[in-house]
């Protein structure tokens, strides 16, 4: 099947305005019911098979062709952040305190595009498309997890995703083979000392100077323990201690992440991290509360499906480098699609020229919106290609 251009061009201006109203209007994580009815009245009323309240908030829709194929599914990512929009511009968000700052509205909108176009075509269309519209990737353990377990990867051959991805230029777009993106772990720490007067501190266990002594520590859990030729990180986001000048604190919080690419080396960084919080505390006399939660698995893309999308990239987008990306520390709960199915996850430049877009979680995030015309052209492509093959 080749791709209608002037199909997707046709449908540029739809997915401008499904877009833009999404980001006017977003829902946080497992909170998307307008959202999600808004998607399942549009598939429903261009044919497909739509079945909705997925994991809660999700919708999946089926397309068969009229030509024998191969099933292959499609996924975008419906949820919003605890974001207060900074942008002023027509299409802000009317939501206090939530906005869509990683893209997923524009997500949402290329791949109703896609089932519209497909729709049109679907007299020439090989084998059975699967749309995957999912809530919550934005908090752990994500969505992806019920959505399988509610039955989306049913009878599907192989699973394709993008990231429109702001720190890479409209017009390009990336991917690797194996581990692509990271194991997004999360930590709580609080320290429990004796507060007391700040003039009398060998009265009291300074929980501040312990969290404080634990945010040094733990950087060694890369720079000594983990391999320098693995990668790893350990951060630190929030420390939180103490409540007037005088005071010697009694508590102490802090929390943040741990990221790694594969089950080893994520291993390590949890026992060093409980070891170095263990021995710290008990140092200074302190007691503590650990909070450990295994994030998402790795992105591992299936050699064979990143190579053929490595290939589409090279045909429709030829000026982009076509190597194999950088590894990114950044998660996704794709992961768990990809531990069941063959496929890709792959990033589609959604950002400016000279790399001066906001970042993604950023209150001023915005996208090229043309960007998700290329997102959807590439996945048709992809899709049709890996519809082809022989089961």
């Amino acid at each position: 099947m080749t791709v209608h251009e002037q199909t997707l061009l046709s449908l540029y201006d739809d997915m401008v305005t499904w877009r833009r109203h999404l980001h006017q209007y977003p829902e946080l994580s497992f909170e998307e019911h307008q959202t999600s009815l808004m998607i399942a009245n549009l598939l429903s009323s261009w044919g497909l098979e739509v079945r909705r309240g997925v994991a809660g908030t999700g919708v999946i829709a089926k397309l068969v062709g009229k030509l024998p194929g191969r099933t292959i599914a499609l996924r975008a990512d419906i949820d919003a952040l605890p974001i207060q929009d900074a942008k002023n511009s027509s299409y802000s968000s009317t939501v206090p305190g939530v906005m869509h700052a990683c893209g997923h509205d524009g997500h949402t909108s290329e791949l109703l595009a896609i089932a519209r176009y497909y729709s049109l075509h679907q007299n020439e269309m090989v084998g059975t498309r699967i749309f995957i519209f999912q809530p919550g990737e934005e908090v752990l353990p994500g969505g992806a997890i019920r959505m399988i377990e509610e039955g989306a990867l049913e009878g599907v051959d192989c699973i394709y995703g993008i990231h429109l991805w702001a720190p890479m230029p409209y017009g390009t777009a990336a991917t690797r083979p194996g581990a692509f993106m990271a194991t997004p772990d999360e930590f709580e720490i609080e320290i429990i000392g004796k507060g007391g007067h700040g003039g009398l501190p060998h009265q009291c266990k300074d929980a501040l100077v312990v969290g404080s002594s634990l945010v040094m520590a733990l950087q060694t859990i890369v720079s000594r323990s983990v391999n320098p030729l693995d990668a790893a990180v350990v951060s630190v986001g929030r420390f939180n201690a103490g409540s007037a000048n005088n005071v010697i604190a009694e508590r102490c919080k802090l929390s943040g992440t741990v990221r790694s690419f594969n089950k080893e080396v994520r291993s390590l960084t949890r026992r060093r991290l409980e070891e170095i919080v263990k021995s710290t505390c008990e140092m200074y006399g302190c007691e503590f509360t650990l909070k450990y939660v295994e994030g998402y698995p790795p992105v591992v893309n299936d050699v064979n499906e990143a190579g053929r999308v490595l290939r589409i990239i090279s045909e429709w987008l030829p000026e982009t480098d076509q190597g194999p990306c950088d590894q990114i520390m950044a998660g996704e709960d794709f992961a768990y699609y990809l531990e069941q199915r063959p496929g890709c996850f792959f990033f589609v430049g959604a950002g400016l020229q000279d790399g001066a877009s906001p970042p993604h979680h950023h209150p001023m995030f915005d996208i090229d919106e043309r960007a998700m015309l290329i997102a959807a052209k590439l996945l048709i492509a992809v899709s049709d290609d890996a519809a082809k093959e022989a089961r």
